[in-house]
């Protein structure tokens, strides 16, 4: 694995700036990879890997540059949860391990930089020094995988019965003998005008 440093500079290129988002993201992502002893995600490791993120602000993105896991490799798992948090998967072995940032390290670090009025400069000061433990509650947890959310699943493409447009990994409803993309069954984020 890479250092820290390496890692905020890759975070700080794919993402456009570093802030303290960035550095929780990269200290998080190292912490899973380490608890499950995956050391090359980007070489021999990057097929054993599937992540699971919270939330969509910078830490995502240094989670991403980690870990080598993407949406279009189907590596990168989002839930809309609005937590700083990611759940590591190691699909050779089913471990996995979730790793939240602590609320109190905000607090923590105003402590430890009080000589900085800047808050994201206190936080991406601190972050970097506070200990895994201080930063981060870990837990080993159970994520149950069904072959369509494997990396390189091919799976059949289904075609929604309203609307015609194609489906796939599985992610058709069927109701009342009719198969339905997630739009037409009501779940659309998007209103047509």
């Amino acid at each position: 694995m890479k250092s820290l440093d390496d890692y905020l500079r890759d975070a700080e290129q794919a993402h456009g700036h570093l802030c303290a988002g960035q550095v929780l993201g990269v200290r998080m992502a190292m912490l899973g990879l380490q608890a499950l002893g995956i050391d090359d995600p980007h070489g021999k490791d990057r097929k054993r890997l599937v992540t699971f993120v919270e939330i969509d602000r910078c830490a995502t993105d240094a989670v991403a540059v980690v870990t080598g896991c993407r949406l279009g490799k189907r590596a990168l798992k989002f839930r809309d949860w609005g937590k700083v948090a990611a759940t590591f998967v190691d699909v050779s072995t089913g471990r996995a391990v979730r790793v939240a940032a602590k609320e109190s390290s905000k607090s923590l670090a105003r402590q430890m930089h009080p000589e900085l009025s800047d808050k994201n400069k206190q936080q991406m000061l601190a972050y970097r020094e506070i200990a895994d433990d201080d930063l981060f509650t870990t837990q080993w947890v159970k994520v149950e995988l069904p072959p369509e959310e494997f990396p390189g699943y091919k799976g059949e493409r289904i075609v929604c019965d309203v609307c015609g447009e194609g489906i796939n990994f599985r992610r058709e409803i069927r109701r009342d003998g009719k198969v339905l993309c997630r739009s037409c069954a009501g779940e659309s984020y998007y209103e047509p005008i």
